[in-house]
């Protein structure tokens, strides 16, 4: 067969488009750019002068690095011990660090300038923690280390990141909680520290896991430890050991208060009161028909009132019948609110209902009255008889009791102005699905408790797998604590030594020097299996008590 031009034209333009498509898809096939994450900080590959030198005289350093880097939060992380009255200037040029010295060094003196976190490679911020610059204006460096760990109270573990710092006796009432401190590290990864290069003296010694970075303890959230006495610094020293703890304000205050969208008064304070109450001081007449709620826990409430026709509200809180506090809250005489009432359920979220529980329902609202008549229950399509009451001291919560079946389908419906609150609103048509889950699904959990001192008291805690408390018992002998009933899972135990028998955890105070009570955290997990009894020996340990 043969081709003519236009043919073989045709052909030509064709090869043409397949070599391009070959070389594009070629083109597309490249190995791809770049190599594995950069997870190394920036190294320390020259300083002039060399590090750890005697003799110092020189006005600028230079520290040479091996890769680009950059300074963060450099008024925050640098530090120079003894602090200079002029601060000396840092300056990037490339991967050089060029540190100008703008005041007169002390003579034979070791100094110190600790940069923190503040030294990170550009592109993935890598840290060089705790890297440190040390020379001396004499012919000896103070070679003295400081080594411990650092824990936290509540879980017993040892914590990452935490600012260590410490302070000469003499400015330990001067700058701590008001600067930041000149002698400083941060722990490791397993918890544990080491601050070098000291010299003899007199300190006082802090752990801060911080919320704003600044390094200086202002803040109520934040987590602090100390040593109960000074440290007489004479040799070095390895065991140091720091609890964290959330310090108990000493003085009460509001953190937040404001008017809900549904009408009601919202009181947070920055710590639990004892035993609060609350009196509305103006308008007059107003506290008489008042609707408080405080939380278990004492610190936060919420209070409702009929008659909203009001431009201002004063407050006056109590603890223990003293007065703390007063505030107040201000609002438009019209303004309106969205009260609508609706209702939560003390059921898990794939609708199971505990055995042996009844039914409990939580209102947003206060509640004036309800009509059962408007309230049905059926077991699958059944229509059945029930019970439902108030909570005795509630306004807010019900129950409702029946005697729940299993494998069998409920649906509880609240029927449009079944519930009215005391503003004279009432809900919309709800309806609930649920169902009584499997008893084998739970399992009974017995502790044969021995204590160290029958002396003294101990509050036992079983948690949760995330740490929070289940239920607390006060145990001052020998004794078996039973769990009946807890659903299936892993739970962990944790003792405080109740020095001052209170039957709580208690705080402790870095103004008064007092360590927080110990906590005992056992190391052991309890795993609940279905439909299964178990039962462990715990024996309670001597506290050990932290210098």
């Amino acid at each position: 067969m043969t081709l003519n031009k236009k043919g073989l034209f045709l052909q030509q333009i064709f090869l043409g488009f397949l070599v391009a498509i070959v070389a594009l898809g070629c083109a597309v096939q490249q190995r791809p750019q770049g190599g594995p994450k950069d997870h190394d900080p920036p190294k320390l590959i020259k300083a002039n002068p060399p590090n750890l030198m005697h003799n110092f005289s020189a006005k600028e350093i230079r520290l040479d690095f091996d890769e680009y880097f950059k300074l963060n939060n450099q008024f925050q992380e640098v530090t120079v011990f003894p602090a200079p009255d002029k601060t000396p200037n840092f300056k990037i040029r490339q991967k050089s660090l060029i540190i100008e010295l703008r005041d007169t060094l002390q003579k034979n003196t070791t100094y110190v300038i600790n940069f923190g976190k503040a030294i990170g490679d550009v592109n993935e911020n890598n840290i060089l923690k705790n890297f440190t610059y040390v020379f001396s204006t004499g012919n000896h460096i103070d070679s003295l280390t400081m080594a411990g760990s650092v824990t936290n109270t509540q879980t017993g573990l040892k914590e990452k990141d935490i600012t260590v710092m410490l302070f000469t006796l003499k400015q330990d009432s001067l700058l701590f909680g008001k600067k930041k401190p000149s002698i400083y590290t941060t722990t490791d990864s397993s918890g544990n520290f080491k601050l070098s290069n000291l010299k003899e003296g007199v300190y006082k010694i802090y752990a801060l896991k911080e919320q704003g970075g600044d390094k200086i303890y202002n803040n109520d959230n934040e987590l602090i430890g100390f040593s109960t006495r000074p440290i007489n610094f004479t040799h070095d020293t390895s065991a140091i050991s720091l609890k964290l703890f959330k310090q108990s304000p000493t003085k009460f205050r509001f953190t937040d208060h404001k008017f809900l969208p549904d009408g009601g008064m919202s009181f947070s304070f920055n710590k639990p009161l004892a035993r609060p109450s609350v009196k509305i001081i103006y308008p007059p007449g107003l506290d008489e028909q008042k609707i408080v709620d405080f939380n278990k826990t004492g610190d936060s409430v919420l209070i409702y009132s009929k008659n909203m026709d009001f431009d201002s509200v004063r407050f006056a809180f109590y603890d223990n019948n003293k007065p703390v506090d007063t505030t107040y809250l201000r609002k438009g005489r019209k303004e309106s609110f969205t009260k609508n009432v609706a209702f939560r359920f003390g059921i898990s979220i794939g609708g199971e209902l505990k055995p042996g529980d009844d039914l409990h329902l939580y209102s947003n609202l206060p509640i004036d009255s309800f009509d059962p008549t408007l309230i049905t229950l059926k077991e699958d399509s059944t229509q059945v008889r029930y019970t439902l009451t108030r909570d005795t001291g509630s306004t807010k919560n019900f129950t409702l009791k029946y005697r729940w079946r299993q494998k069998v389908n409920y649906q509880l419906i609240i029927d449009e102005a079944a519930f009215t609150s005391i503003y004279g609103d009432k809900n919309k048509r709800q309806v609930k699905k649920f169902f009584q889950n499997k008893p084998e699904n739970y399992s009974n959990l017995t502790l044969d408790i021995t204590v160290p001192d029958s002396s003294k008291m101990y509050v036992v805690e079983l948690l949760n797998d995330q740490g929070n408390p289940l239920r607390s018992d006060v145990v001052t002998k020998k004794t078996k604590l039973t769990y009946r009933n807890y659903y299936i899972g892993k739970f962990s135990l944790r003792v405080i030594y109740d020095n001052n028998r209170n039957g709580k955890w208690d705080s402790g105070s870095v103004k008064e020097g007092r360590q927080p009570e110990n906590i005992w955290v056992y190391d052991k997990i309890f795993t609940l299996r279905p439909n299964w009894d178990s039962e462990e020996a715990v024996t309670i340990p001597r506290e050990v008590i932290t210098p």
